[in-house]
């Protein structure tokens, strides 16, 4: 495979200085999207508004910064006051308290707010605690910290499997025993049942006909369009492109239209990203926008071959499908949109930061999809 300069679409330039002028730093973006700091200093540089007057005015970094230090604020009062008021009665209740918030308060502070001697506290962690219990209290913080990281995405396959990079080897069974004891879980979601359209579609060649098997990137892509609901702006649409081998997803485009220009420009993306030297499969439902004229003629222009899943099959396509039920499962189901831009913003900052880059993918091995597509370039 040939090895190039990485090419980013306009789309994804705009979204990173936007990310940026939300408060996110050059660090932040450049560890996260595996871009210089030097090229997003540059495409801030181009993006910089223009001053036109002399009045006072706060950033969106700074307003955040102030809601988070208010928030901050008024979570250590909670604290306190729950601390006091709901644990005063047992001594040993209070001092658990003091030690598991040690990290985030001063314990002299809360020895005084809670009425206890702090030489009693002390005294209190003196006491002998076995070796399996000191030990499951060391694991039960690690899966909090994988578990949080994850945005309480992973299960205990997952989260067992990111234990064993920690060094921490332990059954599963163990892992969904602390996790039952810490109270904490996957994000629960109703899997989707599909309902055949009344509408006729025409049979289209299945030429992947369920073989989701290759042996490299730029293979075999799939790509599907889902439903997103906003507040202001009612049903907006994703248009996802996903390889097949490294499980990334490639190219994806939002609009407030479902049609041919949205399908067509989320495989543009994907192909100015990943630029695909030789011919590839590209599969789709027969959904209209993918059967248009519009898209065909696209196509056309490039050595891709385009397969369709069978009438009335949406398993033909269950890789792409399986991404969003992932997407709704793990972010869009869990929060409220305002309006197209927030959705838009939220959802490339869940592809191309979490899933592409940390979301580990049990069908390739429990590793990233752009650590699975590093490696494919590194052996070509």
């Amino acid at each position: 495979m040939t090895k190039g300069k990485k090419r980013y679409t306009k789309e994804f330039k705009d979204t990173v200085v936007e990310l940026y002028n939300t408060g996110k730093s050059l660090g932040e973006l450049s560890s996260e999207y595996g871009i210089s700091k030097s090229t997003i200093a540059g495409w801030v540089k181009k993006a910089k508004p223009v001053k036109i007057n002399n009045s006072e005015t706060v950033t969106t970094a700074e307003y955040e910064a102030m809601l988070k230090k208010m928030a901050r604020l008024e979570e250590e009062n909670e604290i306190f006051k729950k601390g006091y008021g709901h644990i005063r009665e047992e001594v040993s209740s209070i001092f658990k308290f003091i030690y598991d918030n040690k990290d985030n308060h001063d314990i002299t502070l809360m020895c005084k707010v809670l009425k206890v001697s702090r030489s009693s506290y002390y005294k209190y962690l003196n006491k002998k605690e076995s070796k399996r219990s000191i030990e499951n209290k060391y694991i039960k913080e690690k899966i909090l910290e994988i578990y949080e990281d994850s945005k309480k995405r992973y299960g205990a396959p997952k989260i067992n499997e990111k234990l064993k990079e920690e060094n921490i080897h332990i059954s599963l069974k163990r892992t969904q025993r602390l996790m039952k004891e810490l109270g904490i879980k996957s994000i629960i979601y109703k899997k989707f049942k599909p309902i055949p359209s009344g509408n006729k579609i025409d049979s289209k060649e299945n030429i992947l006909n369920r073989d989701f098997s290759t042996n490299n990137i730029n293979q075999k892509w799939v790509t599907d369009i889902t439903y997103i609901y906003t507040i202001k702006d009612g049903w907006c649409y994703l248009a996802s492109v996903m390889d097949l081998y490294s499980k990334k997803i490639v190219g994806h485009a939002m609009s407030k239209n479902i049609d041919a220009e949205l399908a067509i420009k989320a495989v543009e993306n994907a192909y100015i990203s990943q630029n695909p030297k030789d011919t590839l499969v590209l599969h789709s439902d027969l959904g209209s926008q993918y059967t248009s004229l519009e898209f065909k003629e696209y196509i056309s222009n490039l050595p891709i071959i385009h397969s369709f899943s069978g009438k009335g099959n949406p398993y033909d396509n269950a890789c792409i499908e399986s991404f969003h039920a992932s997407l709704k499962k793990e972010e869009v189901n869990l929060v409220k949109y305002y309006d197209f831009n927030t959705a838009k913003l939220a959802i490339f900052e869940y592809i191309e930061s979490w899933y592409n880059r940390k979301r580990i993918h049990s069908a390739i091995g429990y590793i990233t999809p752009q650590h699975c597509e590093d490696m494919a370039k590194k052996s070509a």
